[in-house]
C-alpha cells in the first residue's frame, strides 16, 4: 500500500486492495479487502459465524502451517508466526475481527479469507516472520498454503461439530442419564399407575418409568457417537474440487494427525476428498441424530409436565422444583418452566434439521454451497441440546418430589389392575369387574371380592401393584386372556 493511497482514505479508514481493486477498510480492523467486501455484500441477518467454528478455523490454520513447514513448503519462521496467530484466533482473542454474516457465499470463502487475513495481519504485527525470515506473511500464499476455501470450510465444519459434541453434548447426556438413574433408584419401591393413550393402564414403578427415559438417552448417545465416526473424516487436502491441486499429497493426512494431537480427539483424512467437498451427508446424518435426541427430550419434558400437572385438577403425581412465579396475575401459580424451555429448544433443533436437510441437497457437482448454514445450525443444535439436558438434570429431575399419597390413591382405584385376573376368571368377567369398579368409584379389590369368586388372600396377591410391575403371568389357570 503506497503512502499516496493511504492519504486518500477518510479518517478512521485505510485503503486495502485485492484482485478486484481498492476499497476502504476500518483503520483498526485486522481484516483486509476480501473480508470487507463480504461485510458490505452480505448485510443479511447480523448473525456472525459462531465461536466454535472460528475456533476450528484457527486450529485448522495453525495445524496446516505446522505441516507445511515440516514438508518444506513454508519457512519455519513464517509457520511459527502463523501458528501463534492462529492459536490466538482459536482461543477466542480476536472473535470481534470475524464480522461476516452467516448468510454469505455458500462455500464459506469469505470466512476462510477472513481467517487468512486476520492471521496474516497478526503474524506480521508480531514481526517475527519479517525479522528472521525476511518474508511478509501473505493471507493466500502463506496462511492458505496448500488449501482452498472448498476444503478448509467443510473441514472446519466437521472439526467444530466433533469438538462441540464431545466437549458439550455427550457429557451433558451422561450427566442427565446419571441423574435420572439416581432419582429412579431412590423411587424403586414407589408404584404408580401406568398410562397408554393417556388412559389408565397397568402399574409400574417410578424407577421403570425413569429408566425408559434413561434408555432413550443411551440410545441417542450411541447413535450420535456412531455418526461422529464419519464426521471425523476431514477433506482437507482436496483443495478446490477434490483433486488436491497445489497441495502436497501428504498434507491432509498430516494435518488430521496434528489436529488429533492438539485436541485429543481422533480425526482422519478422508479417503475420498471429492465426497467431503461435494456432499455433506455425514453432517446431515449427525443432524438427524440431534433431531432424534430432540424428539426424546421433548417426550421426557412433556411426561414431566403431565405428571406435574395440577396440583389439584391435574395428575399431580410429582412436584417439580418451584423456580419462579408462574403468572403476572394469578398469585401462587408455579409453572414447569424447565420442561417448557426444553421443548422450545428441541423444537428449534428439529427446525435446524430441516434446514440442514435442505442444505445437504444443495451440492452441485463438486461442491456443496450451503456450508456456513450447516455449520451454524449443527453447532447451535449441539449447544441447545447440551444446555437443556443439563437444565433438566439439575433444575428438574434432581429436585422433583413424588406425591406418594396421591399416587397411591389413584393406584388403588385403578380398574385396569383386574387385568391380572384374566388367566383365572377370563377377560369378559374381568372386564365386568373393571367397569363396575369404575362406575361405583370403588377399589377393584373390593368389587373383585364380591364378583370374582376368588378368596381374599389370593386376590390380594394377584392384585398387588408392586408384584404386577414385574410382569409375566402371576397365576396359572385357564380363561380368556390377551
Amino acid at each position: 500500500m503506497s503512502k499516496a493511497a493511504s492519504k486518500s482514505a477518510p479518517k478512521g479508514f485505510r485503503i486495502e486492495h485485492d484482485s478486484m481493486g481498492e476499497l476502504q477498510v476500518p483503520a483498526d480492523a485486522l481484516w483486509g479487502a476480501q473480508t470487507q467486501r463480504a461485510v458490505q455484500n452480505f448485510p443479511v441477518s447480523g448473525q456472525r459465524m459462531p465461536r466454535g467454528f472460528i475456533r476450528a478455523l484457527g486450529l485448522v490454520k495453525g495445524a496446516a502451517a505446522g505441516v507445511n513447514a515440516e514438508l518444506g513448503h513454508l519457512p519455519k519462521t513464517v509457520a511459527k508466526a502463523i501458528q501463534s496467530a492462529a492459536a490466538e484466533v482459536a482461543d477466542g482473542t480476536w472473535d470481534a475481527q470475524f464480522p461476516i454474516d452467516v448468510y454469505q457465499t455458500g462455500s464459506g470463502t469469505s470466512s476462510n479469507m477472513n481467517a487468512n487475513e486476520v492471521i496474516a495481519t497478526l503474524a506480521n504485527r508480531a514481526g517475527k516472520a519479517g525479522k528472521a525470515g525476511k518474508t511478509t506473511v501473505h493471507p493466500n500464499d502463506h496462511v492458505n498454503q496448500g488449501q482452498s476455501s472448498n476444503d478448509v470450510i467443510p473441514t472446519a465444519l466437521r472439526v467444530s461439530a466433533v469438538l462441540a459434541a464431545h466437549e458439550q453434548l455427550l457429557p451433558a447426556l451422561v450427566h442427565l442419564r446419571k441423574t435420572l438413574d439416581k432419582k429412579g433408584r431412590s423411587l424403586r419401591k414407589v408404584v404408580k399407575t401406568g398410562r397408554t393413550h393417556l388412559m389408565d393402564a397397568m402399574p409400574l414403578t417410578f424407577e421403570q418409568e425413569f429408566g425408559a427415559w434413561s434408555a432413550q438417552l443411551a440410545s441417542a448417545q450411541e447413535r450420535i457417537e456412531d455418526s461422529l465416526k464419519r464426521v471425523r473424516r476431514l477433506p482437507l487436502g482436496g483443495t478446490a474440487i477434490g483433486t488436491g491441486i497445489n497441495a502436497d499429497p501428504r498434507f491432509g493426512a498430516q494435518v488430521a494427525k496434528a489436529l488429533k494431537q492438539q485436541t485429543g480427539f481422533k480425526f482422519d483424512s478422508a479417503e475420498n476428498k471429492f465426497e467431503g467437498l461435494a456432499a455433506q451427508d455425514d453432517a446431515v446424518e449427525l443432524s438427524g441424530q440431534l433431531n432424534a435426541l430432540a424428539v426424546a427430550l421433548i417426550k421426557i419434558a412433556n411426561d414431566l409436565r403431565w405428571m406435574n400437572a395440577g396440583p389439584l385438577a391435574g395428575l399431580g403425581e410429582i412436584e417439580l422444583p418451584a423456580l419462579q412465579p408462574g403468572s403476572s396475575i394469578m398469585p401462587g401459580k408455579v409453572n414447569p418452566v424447565i420442561p417448557e424451555a426444553t421443548v422450545m429448544a428441541c423444537a428449534q433443533v428439529i427446525g435446524h434439521h430441516t434446514a440442514i436437510t435442505v442444505a445437504g441437497q444443495t451440492g452441485n457437482f463438486q461442491l456443496n454451497v450451503t456450508l456456513p448454514l450447516i455449520a451454524v445450525n449443527l453447532l447451535d443444535g449441539i449447544g441447545l441440546l447440551a444446555n437443556v439436558s443439563t437444565l433438566l438434570a439439575d433444575s428438574a429431575i434432581a429436585g422433583l418430589k413424588v406425591r406418594e399419597d396421591r399416587v397411591a390413591e389413584a393406584l388403588a382405584r385403578n380398574p385396569i389392575l383386574v387385568t391380572a385376573l384374566n388367566p383365572i376368571i377370563g377377560y369378559e368377567k374381568a372386564a365386568a369387574i373393571a367397569k363396575r369398579a369404575y362406575k361405583e368409584q370403588r377399589p377393584v379389590l373390593d368389587v373383585a371380592l364380591e364378583d370374582s369368586g376368588l378368596a381374599e388372600a389370593e386376590l390380594r396377591r394377584l392384585l398387588d401393584p408392586a408384584a404386577l410391575t414385574a410382569g409375566g403371568i402371576q397365576a396359572g389357570g385357564g380363561g380368556a386372556g390377551g
